[in-house]
């Protein structure tokens, strides 16, 4: 379970270290050993990571990278203690430069008297580059053993020569099972809860894996000295309901947009409103997803239904008419209309080729019997000489060339056969054969 608070700020401990009786539960609670860890047996474990490095005796640098209340801070205390190594932490929140200094002047000292330091730092993700790059040398000379925590994504926050050095750990986010077990420790602690077995169930659910506010959720009703067990309904009128962790400008904004757009490209129109669902009641811009939605459109159904940019530009329209909340269901009809709509990335596709083809051929000039003559001089010199006007020939088709002469036609856009997309298959392989006609009458 993490800390509420960094270790900057003393824990709620007596006179000769051990938890007071008026500590909070979640203090009263902390495992004293690694294999008490509840939920992170792949990393804790005799064949995790963990397990194994405590089983030799010798840690190396690790990034702890998990969700709020998985144990990041628990273990790394634990894992001091496990290879009898002295625990020094700091936290990026409430710690600057001359914090690190003392810190790493502090595990110098230990050094000379040879007993080895891990240094703990909390959030390592808030400090900056700069001051990250700062731990590289202590690290490298083996003064301190660093543990970083941290709820972002590594690859994004760290510095890539502080990430090798480290290894990055991934704790996973407490299921059911583990949250339910640490239910049960409170329980045997300080009796059972004053809840029905489907109200226990909810409120476990209302966790969102993280471990601390479970905890803190059951402490709170303890407090409460409730005579009569809560069923579902009374429990959520009680406590406060949880909002879901999501930071709308770091990895949980990214990896949501991200499965939110792949089911919307693989047809779960199911999976697609779950997601955007959790996108909206997290807070998300509703604007923002409106975009997102017409990118969909575009990249993954294009000419296969042109109404579905339709519909996202009539939802985004909607929206700024009719404002949150009632606008944000225009988006939720234009996400099912996506989801459900024949897919194609043929015009997509298009895209990138006849882009590659621009660069590559530079200032081609078009052939000249397409260009107009504004002028004498052009004219004399050929340019529009030979045009057909197509509304002139029959069909409609001339079936001129309007290709640069020193480029061979090439072929970008290929319609599937999906949707309306049919439709244009067989418009192309009609002038395509009225194009050949043309060709062999000239031959």
């Amino acid at each position: 379970m993490a800390d509420l608070f960094p270790d900057s700020i003393p824990h709620a401990t007596g006179p000769q270290g051990q938890v007071r009786e008026d500590a909070p539960l979640a203090d009263r609670l902390r495992p004293a050993t690694l294999d008490a860890v509840i939920g992170q047996d792949h990393l804790t474990g005799p064949e995790g990571a963990i397990g194994r490095m405590v089983a030799a005796g010798k840690l190396s640098s690790m990034i702890l990278w998990g969700p709020p209340g998985t144990g990041k801070t628990t273990i790394a205390r634990l894992l001091a203690d496990s290879v009898g190594m002295r625990f020094e932490s700091v936290s990026a929140v409430f710690s600057g430069v001359a914090d690190l200094k003392k810190a790493f002047a502090a595990a110098d000292k230990a050094a000379e008297a040879g007993q080895r330091t891990v240094l703990f730092v909390d959030e390592i993700h808030r400090f900056n580059r700069a001051q990250q790059d700062g731990f590289l040398p202590f690290v490298e000379r083996g003064t301190v053993t660093l543990v970083g925590a941290t709820t972002e994504n590594p690859s994004f926050a760290l510095n890539a020569a502080l990430l090798s050095r480290a290894q990055v750990l991934i704790l996973q986010r407490l299921d059911h099972d583990a949250l339910g077990q640490l239910l049960d420790r409170a329980e045997d602690l300080e009796g059972p809860l004053p809840l029905t077995p489907p109200a226990r169930d909810a409120l476990v659910a209302s966790a969102d894996g993280d471990g601390r506010f479970l905890l803190n959720q059951a402490e709170t009703l303890y407090n409460a000295q409730i005579a009569d067990p809560l069923d579902p309904a009374g429990l959520g009128r009680f406590l406060q309901r949880r909002v879901a962790v999501y930071d709308k400008d770091r990895e949980g904004h990214y990896n949501l947009i991200s499965a939110l757009h792949k089911a919307v490209r693989g047809s779960d129109v199911q999976a697609s409103l779950y997601y955007l669902a959790r996108m909206l009641t997290a807070g998300e811009e509703p604007r923002f997803l409106a975009r997102r939605l017409v990118r969909m459109a575009i990249e993954d159904i294009g000419m296969a239904d042109p109404q579905a940019l339709v519909q996202c530009m009539a939802a985004r329209d909607a929206y700024e008419f009719l404002g949150s909340p009632e606008g944000e269901l225009a988006l939720v009809q234009a996400c099912t209309y996506l989801a459900t709509a024949p897919k194609s990335n043929a015009v997509y596709k298009a895209q990138k080729a006849s882009f590659k083809s621009a660069r590559e051929t530079g200032s081609l000039m078009p052939p000249q019997n397409i260009l107009n003559a504004p002028t004498k001089l052009m004219k004399d010199i050929g340019y529009g000489s030979g045009y057909s006007y197509d509304h002139d020939a029959d069909e409609g088709f001339s079936g001129d060339n309007y290709w640069p002469d020193e480029m061979e036609p090439q072929t970008y856009y290929e319609p599937v056969e999906r949707g309306f997309e049919r439709e244009v298959t067989k418009r192309l392989d009609y002038w395509d054969k009225l194009r050949r006609d043309r060709d062999h009458g000239r031959d």
